[in-house]
């Protein structure tokens, strides 16, 4: 499909969203009109949201650099995968609540690759440039080795003299929910539960990428 059709396909969409549609059915409503693939599906469903819904997420939404001296939990899988999705070529959308997020679909089946080396360098990279007071970071315990994924990111802060801990828990977003400080994730859920979130995989992939890999939905959305 042409990107201009998928952009009306998306209008079409935000306009169900805007009136109270269930997003389920609306999804499957507007693919079946413009014939869209399963992939064209996903794009539409992690990037196109009510205008409310991402007004409510743009106000919670804070630069990296507010971290600084405060305490920061990691959703460690959601941002891995958005960076490695990044690092791999795969599609990303600029969702129209401002923040990045990969279509890979991987979460649960999320396995170990070179490139997950280099997108946990590039997360402690800019933890080491914008120094919080503490990182927590949490790996769902399900996905296969996440304990072994948590061992390593805690001897890392060890490594680099940050305060800090990663953990391999059964349910993280209890804990993200609840945590006190801010949240690095672009988890709609956690999001619409939390005051203050970070996009940090869309901050590194904007730094590393600029826009040229992102598929940008909406004309108008505030970054």
């Amino acid at each position: 499909m042409e990107f201009r059709s998928l952009q009306e396909a998306g209008i079409d969409f935000r306009y169900l969203l805007n009136r109270g549609y269930p997003r389920k059915a609306g999804l499957e409503l507007v693919g079946n009109r413009y014939q869209l693939t399963s992939d064209e599906r996903h794009i539409l469903h992690r990037g196109v949201f009510s205008d409310s819904a991402s007004k409510s997420r743009l106000k919670k939404r804070v630069s990296v650099k507010e971290v600084r001296d405060k305490a920061l939990a990691i959703d460690g899988h959601n941002v891995l995968i958005t960076i490695e999705a990044g690092l791999s070529g795969g599609r990303l959308v600029l969702g129209d609540d401002g923040f990045i997020r990969d279509i890979s679909g991987l979460s649960g089946n999320f396995r170990r690759t070179a490139r997950t080396e280099e997108a946990l360098q590039m997360i402690f990279d800019l933890i080491l440039e914008v120094v919080p007071r503490q990182t927590l970071f949490l790996f769902d315990a399900p996905i296969s080795k996440s304990g072994r994924l948590a061992q390593e990111v805690r001897d890392r802060l060890r490594k680099e003299g940050l305060p800090g801990d990663a953990q391999a828990v059964r349910v993280p977003e209890k804990i993200l929910m609840g945590f006190g400080g801010f949240i690095a994730t672009s988890d709609t859920a956690i999001i619409d539960q939390s005051e203050r979130v970070v996009d940090l995989a869309g901050t590194i992939i904007k730094k590393r990428f600029g826009g040229r890999s992102l598929v940008r939905l909406r004309k108008s959305i505030q970054t």
